[in-house]
């Protein structure tokens, strides 16, 4: 499909135009390394007011728009963000992320989960990615953000964050069918989650596979790809000039596997050597990444060389530039800042 050259950067990059300059945007890059944001925690305490008063869940998501102008500006959001309108009761616990009250164990419960309804349980998304798109216009892309099924899963039969996942793996592999059914209605709320945000005003959506890395590979094939496949074949069916981005944490043994789901780019986190991504992944599938977050408290002269050495490997076509996981919290943001600067100064003399 053409698309018109004052397309933002990031845009032309996930549809795999060549560009003399990879697009660049960081995961996290709203959150806890911004002064702005820490200030403004201090003000709304509950990262739920956060996320879902839409005037501060606009201005937390433009704060380093306005501070370092990347390539891509996202929904300030949580994987978890749309369970309640599913029936599952949670909350986000300060430093220590979701709380699932009542987690679910039991076929009944996931039978009386509902279908989601966007325009009635998450109206604020609405309002937020509209303001973001009017705020950037042409000159960043608006990025939607939700979670995939296996890791929602995860957090709802978890309750909460784990290290060994093994109240999941328990359910998968002693009771197989009650997850699959789980699974099947999650994917089936997030196809619509994810349609809600393309229209809405996202112009590209990046679903978070964040726990699927915990899962052997042959389990990857049974309980995360076919429901990663189930929402992005679903999504394409309506929107199918939507590119549609997958992060898996931890991939590096999964990243073929990765390319099976249907997603337009996959992220690649720094376990890995982009030029050995590359190579797995073939020529035709698009990559994000994958500089280790903590280069970022390097020297300037470091940063710059392995933005260099990341841009080389990756090629001049199909590549965003991104860290391989979030900022993390102690990031100095001049760093921050010559990262991004030093990364769209870039052109294809380098590449």
């Amino acid at each position: 499909m053409g698309i018109s050259s004052n397309a933002p950067y990031l845009l032309r990059a996930a549809r795999g135009e060549v560009l003399d300059r990879p697009p660049v945007w960081m995961m996290r890059q709203a959150g806890r390394y911004m002064k702005a944001y820490r200030d403004l925690r201090e003000k709304y305490p509950s990262f739920r007011e956060r996320s879902e008063i839409p005037e501060v869940a606009i201005e937390i998501s433009l704060q380093p728009w306005k501070a370092f102008q990347p390539d891509g500006v996202i929904l300030f959001s949580d994987i978890v963000t749309p369970l309640p309108g599913l029936g599952i009761d949670m909350d986000i616990a300060e430093g220590k992320g979701p709380i699932i009250h009542s987690p679910i164990r039991t076929s009944g419960q996931v039978e009386n989960l509902h279908p989601l309804e966007p325009e009635q349980s998450l109206p604020f998304i609405k309002t937020i990615l509209q303001a973001l798109r009017q705020e950037v216009g042409n000159q960043s892309t608006v990025l939607g953000f939700v979670g995939a099924p296996w890791t929602l899963a995860a957090y709802v039969v978890e309750g909460k964050g784990s290290k060994t996942y093994s109240i999941i793996k328990n359910m998968a592999f002693s009771e197989p069918a009650l997850l699959h059914q789980l699974l099947t209605k999650l994917a089936d709320a997030i196809t619509t989650y994810v349609r809600y945000q393309i229209d809405c005003g996202a112009q590209v959506v990046q679903m978070f596979d964040s726990w699927a890395g915990q899962l052997s590979p042959q389990d990857y094939e049974t309980f995360a790809l076919p429901y990663q496949q189930r929402v992005f074949q679903q999504v394409r069916e309506t929107h199918p000039d939507t590119p549609l981005i997958l992060l898996v944490s931890g991939s590096a043994g999964l990243l073929e596997r990765m390319a099976l789901s249907g997603a337009d780019v996959i992220t690649v986190d720094w376990t890995v050597d982009m030029a050995d991504a590359r190579a797995r992944l073939g020529k035709h599938v698009k990559v994000q990444g994958n500089l280790d977050p903590g280069v970022l408290f390097g020297s300037k002269e470091f940063i710059r060389d392995r933005i260099f050495d990341t841009v080389h490997k990756a090629g001049n076509k199909g590549h965003i530039l991104n860290l391989g996981h979030g900022v993390l919290p102690e990031t100095p943001e001049e760093n921050v800042a010559f990262f991004f600067e030093t990364a769209k100064q870039l052109s294809s003399a380098v590449v």
